[in-house]
């Protein structure tokens, strides 16, 4: 479950060749690999230069859980600099001579930033209070003693701006949000000149030339309409924004604060959503424009970095490559290796020499050449629609009549990408066909696709799914006897509405963190939702004047409906979907004697993070699985 709320955590884990129809030649010699070889740790993330070149830091397992260390460039001992036990830290970045790192508190995702200094001393939580949550909003590259941030602790459902000196954690107001800003932005300088505001459904752009004026209004939007706000010019005059307003597919424009409209045109692509702009730092240059067609592509916008990529591609043929992190001078990268099959190594780039030498193999236990490949597919859905997917074969099996496992992305509004996917690929190697659609109001595909979505859970975004289902079959790669469904957030939902809506489609069901009860779902959404509420109300369906269409829509009233087996995995302090969206569904079926597994976390919240109970949970699918697909 997601909303266009600025998230503190990025993912330290690796991101991100179509395959064939026939069958593997070695199909006799692949591996059936342990379970936890997938799940398990990785020997070591998140690799980070510091900003003066001096040093190099990653997170690596330390009494089972990911922690940071360091080491300088120029070789020597790695030391141990944070000291985490409960939680791994899936986020952190240098500033000056301290490491800040985010962490949250069994699973709540009241994230906290804390900050350390390199012998792993001094210890400083910058967000101290009982259910605080923390955002990020400009580090600050160029300063080395302060961090801008974002915190509710004056009012849950609001953000605060301050700018906070990292080493004694004092903070300087710099905006108290007014009750209707959802994100803020700031130059390159960090000075904070931009805000979006929200009534619930209409939002606003606000801008000020100078952080001691106040905010003006540039433009009003219907949320269907988005101008988002990517970054300032270089001279910090004008924006770049990503919009779709007055047309279907986003694109980056130049936008004049003066005017309040999008001028030039940057970059625009036919079939999807554009957003994401990259730039030089210190060269003061946009370098490229990203985008998700089936996997990942780049327009190059300066030669200079087009070389470097070129040249670092050319070290690294037949795999993704991405730059991580960077010296301030720029003139050392960090690289990723990565693709469908592997979660890839990490290199250290010597820009001016040309120079690339392997950091790390991320996980060196998972054999590529064992596991599948990923490829995309298109099919039609019963109205007409093109919905986009992926489809990974086992390896060593022809593709006829096989278990397939149909695993629909969460979100809602969010979509799956070519990319290593440890689940994907654990399912794969067990023998099942796993098939990803992107159904309707999965994002990136524009914006009458993503509209195609609105009150339609339990309805046209569930037959997308289940028109995937009846392709595979006709194709003749699925059994139409062993399809299970398996999703989490809103793939938990799609599930259970699967197993009630269409319950001749599977044989078994796994839910995890999914709603069962769209009522009780739109009550105890997080206090930093609420302000978004009118709008989940037009996406989803109002409480009040469709409180008929929510309901029709939940699987849990239609639990007698359910004849196919059920495991559900659910993290006690989930503040998204409540643990009593897994509660009333387990109850309501177990009352009817329909065979129900319940597996529950006392410290997790949306999705299992610590590694035991990762275990845990894919150890009890595999069982459920193999004894209801027979694969």
């Amino acid at each position: 479950m997601r909303l266009p709320k600025l998230l503190l955590a990025a993912a330290l884990a690796a991101a991100l060749p179509p395959a064939t129809a026939a069958p593997d030649a070695g199909a006799a010699t692949v591996p059936r690999l342990p379970m936890r070889d997938f799940f398990r740790n990785p020997e070591q993330a998140g690799h980070q230069l510091s900003p003066d070149g001096r040093y190099l830091s990653w997170a690596a397992p330390w009494e089972r859980r990911l922690n940071v260390f360091v080491r300088p460039v120029a070789g020597g001992e790695a030391r141990r600099v944070t000291s985490e036990k409960a939680r791994d830290i899936s986020a952190y970045f240098w500033k000056g001579d301290r490491i800040l790192y985010v962490k949250d508190f069994g699973g709540d995702e009241n994230f906290h930033v804390v900050s350390v200094d390199l012998e792993g001393r001094d210890l400083k939580d910058l967000t101290p209070g009982d259910k605080v949550r923390a955002e990020v909003v400009d580090d600050l590259p160029d300063d080395d003693a302060h961090v801008i941030l974002a915190h509710n602790r004056r009012d849950p459902k609001v953000f605060d701006v301050f700018r906070v000196e990292v080493a004694t954690g004092r903070e300087t107001l710099v905006a108290q949000n007014p009750g209707n800003v959802g994100s803020w932005m700031t130059d390159h300088a960090g000075r904070l000149r931009v805000a979006v505001t929200t009534d619930g459904v209409n939002t606003s752009l606000l801008y000020r030339d100078r952080e001691d004026q106040p905010f003006r209004k540039l433009l009003t939007t219907d949320f269907r309409e988005q101008v988002q706000p990517l970054m300032f010019s270089m001279d910090d005059r004008r924006l770049w924004v990503s919009s779709n307003r007055g047309r279907d597919k986003a694109a980056i424009f130049d936008f004049d604060p003066a005017t309040g409209r999008e001028g030039r045109l940057l970059f625009e692509h036919p079939d999807v959503d554009v957003s994401d702009l990259l730039y030089s730092r210190k060269r003061k240059v946009l370098t490229a424009v990203a985008f998700t067609t089936w996997k990942r592509q780049y327009a190059f916008l300066d030669k200079a970095f087009e070389a470097m990529v070129r040249d670092v591609q050319a070290k690294l043929p037949g795999y993704e490559i991405a730059f991580t992190s960077s010296d301030r001078v720029e003139s050392k990268f960090v690289v990723a290796t990565f693709s469908d099959r592997t979660r890839g190594r990490r290199y250290l780039y010597d820009r001016p020499t040309g120079r690339l030498d392997l950091l790390a193999d991320i996980s060196p236990w998972l054999p590529e050449q064992a596991l599948a490949e990923m490829k995309p597919v298109q099919y039609t859905a019963g109205d007409g629609l093109a919905i986009h997917g992926y489809l990974t074969l086992p390896r060593g099996l022809a593709p006829k009549g096989l278990p397939v496992v149909v695993n629909p992305h969460g979100g809602p509004w969010y979509r799956d990408t070519w990319r290593f996917n440890p689940e994907v690929q654990f399912l794969a190697n067990r023998g099942y066909a796993v098939f990803q659609p992107n159904f309707r109001g999965s994002v990136g595909y524009g914006r009458r696709f993503w509209e195609a979505s609105f009150k339609q859970w339990g309805r046209a975004m569930q037959d997308d799914i289940t028109d995937g289902v009846k392709w595979l079959e006709k194709e003749g790669i699925a059994d139409p006897r062993r399809v299970a469904i398996y999703g989490g957030s809103y793939g938990g939902y799609a599930t259970l509405a699967g197993l009630a809506f269409t319950p001749d489609v599977y044989a078994a069901g796994v839910d995890y963190v999914g709603v069962s009860n769209l009522l009780t779902f739109m009550r105890t959404i997080p206090p930093y939702w609420k302000p978004y509420l009118d709008m989940l109300q037009e996406m989803v369906g109002h409480l009040e004047k469709d409180e008929a269409l929510l309901k029709a829509a939940s699987p849990v009233f239609h639990a007698d409906r359910i004849r196919a087996p059920l495991l559900i995995a659910q993290g006690a302090k989930d503040p998204r979907v409540n643990k009593a969206e897994s509660d009333q569904m387990v109850e309501a079926m177990r009352r009817r004697g329909v065979e129900v597994e319940y597996l529950v976390r006392d410290n997790e919240g949306h999705g299992f993070h610590n590694e035991e109970n990762r275990f845990a949970f894919y150890e009890a699918m595999e069982r459920f699985l193999a004894k209801h697909l027979a694969p």
